[in-house]
């Protein structure tokens, strides 16, 4: 099983080019959370796969969320093969790290770890940008051949094989800066639509893994549950959907990059 979280596409990617790779099973995580049965028993030889991108130099609050309420069980004493793979646009700091320690809670420990670079999708921070189409399609040239890498990796259930892009300074990224955008930062109280550019074609209440939009034109719930990925934001048709008052472009993963 592979189980992933993705907002404007680059980790959903990544999980299928592995899922393609081992013919382990695809599991979209806001999926498995709403149906609501988070136990798994895994079978023998099966891959325990993460796939996620990597929010603040951290992981995601919904994928720390699926892991803490879900329940993995597994045959025999052996613990499975597990695996997990981030993606960002620059670095990830010591995500990876929070990420273990959320599994170490369920006795699994992901045994072989990834980054892979891919276009920059964060509106909102006033010091990052997103990146150029020229710098998106080397990102996503680097990406491919990446993934065929990781691929071999996982289908051999290669141990021991850490590649990460922690960054200068991972701590402060994770824990500093990262702490303030993810107590901070994730909300959808910064979230504004332009009505008189919104068709009401209802994509973004669709999108929304968490269902925190509803009504056309859109309206955020505010109840707690934004996960911030921007799906709703950067999947917009006409760019309506705002993230407080910086001018930003969008960005979503294409195959044809």
């Amino acid at each position: 099983m592979i189980f992933y979280f993705s907002g404007t596409g680059n980790t959903k990617w990544v999980a299928q080019q592995l899922a393609e790779a081992t013919g382990e099973r695809l599991c979209y995580i806001p999926d498995e959370l709403k149906a609501g049965v988070l136990s798994y028993q895994l079978k023998s030889g099966e891959r325990l796969g993460f796939c996620f991108p990597t929010h603040g130099w951290q992981p995601p609050r919904i994928v720390r969320d699926f892991i803490r309420r879900s329940a993995f069980t597994w045959d025999g004493s052996q613990m499975p093969y597990v695996f997990a793979v981030t993606t960002c646009g620059d670095n990830m700091g010591h995500a990876m790290r929070i990420l273990n320690k959320e599994l170490s809670t369920k006795r699994l420990q992901a045994q072989s770890q990834f980054a892979v670079l891919m276009p920059e999708s964060n509106v909102c921070f006033s010091f990052l940008h997103l990146d150029t189409k020229e710098r998106e399609r080397e990102k996503i040239a680097q990406a491919r051949k990446r993934m065929r890498h990781i691929c071999e990796v996982v289908k051999n259930r290669q141990t021991g094989v850490v590649e990460l892009i922690r960054g200068a300074i991972p701590y402060t990224y994770t824990y500093v800066i990262g702490g303030y955008y993810n107590k901070h930062l994730i909300t959808d109280e910064k979230f504004w639509v332009d009505e008189s550019a919104c068709i009401q074609c209802g994509l973004c209440a669709r999108l929304c893994p968490v269902d925190d939009i509803e009504g056309v034109p859109p309206h955020w719930k505010h109840n707690g549950q934004c996960t911030n990925c921007l799906a709703c934001y950067h999947h917009c048709p006409k760019h309506a959907i705002h993230w407080a008052h910086m001018k930003r472009g969008q960005y979503r993963f294409s195959i044809n990059e």
